[in-house]
């Protein structure tokens, strides 16, 4: 072990890339891109050539997360920016552009940019490390490249009022006319046994509201003294994850597999339910896991034989051909569906180093009654 570790660190001159990092836009410019990391990182962007303020020129670059992420693996080579045109340097001679930069130097001078912390950069090394494709959820940029919007499902209460109003319209009125005009059920004319399933009953014995399209209480009333806004909940999806077997387009992303929160484990409490609840409110639904198919014990044993059908059976079935059965839909078991959620977000918790992820589901049980 100690051998292994005394080895000189080699790399390919022919597979490395070459960049150079700009501080004030906190990217790193590719000039020689080589290699397959760049399948799923990067994005293209137009910015004036040196010298000039209406030439725009495409080119590749690299958010703070990426870049650090290629030179701690050895797979780039960054030069800090100089007053020349990139174009004229040979990134390959190093007296000319002197010592790219050192993955100490890249790690005191990309982190803290864009939003990018050491617990935020450490998930994104580990996930791309497992094969995974991590992108950003808010577009640092207008030019990065985002998912086509999602199809968030919101109860009517919270997004449109006249909704609302008019649903409150429409009971009042037929609690009104039902004055008038009551429903009598001749063969239970007194009303003694409206109580013989368990799902009236429970519903009458409920006095609290269940469900996530219950509105949450609003919260007590605090003095603003200072600072009229309140600061943002470290609790807000930072990372769109991919995986590898999810064809990935760079320029047109799918929609993520999962959404990734990352917090200080050491500064960051537990996530409160209004927390919890605009979490949910950003994700989509996601539809309840299929069943399993079973098979019988007679189905899996080898059928015999059967023999040849007939003449006579032949012609029947000719002029007559006989339907199949439609096959009964299987509803999808509840304690799966109740464990899946119906909508998912995944939180990475760092402390020093060391993360753990834990999924936060939104289960509905008040949709899957056990009795």
């Amino acid at each position: 072990m100690f051998n292994a570790l005394r080895a000189t660190r080699g790399v390919n001159n022919k597979s490395m890339s070459y960049a150079i990092w700009y501080p004030q836009l906190a990217r790193a410019h590719v000039t020689v891109a080589r290699g397959t990391h760049f399948s799923s990182m990067g994005h293209s962007v137009q910015r004036h050539s040196l010298g000039t303020d209406t030439k725009l020129l495409k080119r590749l670059e690299l958010l703070p997360e990426e870049a650090l992420y290629l030179l701690e693996r050895g797979a780039l080579w960054c030069w800090q920016e100089t007053d020349t045109a990139p174009e004229s340097i040979d990134m390959s001679d190093v007296e000319a552009t002197g010592p790219p930069m050192s993955v100490q130097q890249a790690y005191a001078d990309m982190i803290g940019k864009e939003d990018l912390t050491l617990e935020k950069y450490q998930v994104f090394a580990y996930l791309k490390r497992l094969g995974y494709v991590v992108a950003r959820a808010e577009p640092p940029s207008p030019s990065y490249p985002v998912p086509p919007p999602l199809t968030v499902g919101k109860d009517s209460s919270r997004t449109s009022l006249l909704q609302r109003f008019f649903a409150l319209w429409s009971k009042a009125v037929k609690k009104f006319v039902g004055l008038f005009c009551p429903r009598i059920d001749w063969w239970k004319p007194f009303r003694l046994y409206h109580h013989t399933g368990y799902p009236s009953l429970f519903k009458s014995l409920r006095f609290i509201p269940s469900g996530h399209t219950t509105p949450l209480l609003p919260p007590p009333a605090t003095i603003k003294i200072l600072n009229p806004a309140p600061p943002r909940s470290p609790y807000h999806i930072f990372y769109h994850l991919y995986k590898p077997s999810t064809s990935f387009r760079k320029t047109a992303p799918p929609n993520p597999d999962f959404y990734i929160v990352v917090v200080n484990a050491k500064t960051v409490p537990m996530p409160s339910l209004r927390e919890l609840d605009s979490l949910y409110d950003e994700l989509p639904e996601t539809p309840p896991p299929l069943p399993r198919q079973k098979l019988s014990p007679n189905v899996l044993k080898a059928a015999p034989p059967s023999a040849p059908p007939t003449l006579f059976q032949r012609l029947s079935r000719s002029i007559l051909p006989s339907k199949a059965p439609p096959i009964p839909e299987r509803k999808p078991h509840p304690f799966a569906a109740l464990k899946a959620g119906k909508k998912m977000v995944v939180i990475a918790a760092v402390d020093s180093g060391n993360i753990s992820f834990f999924r936060f589901g939104q289960g509905a049980f008040d949709e899957w009654p056990m009795v």
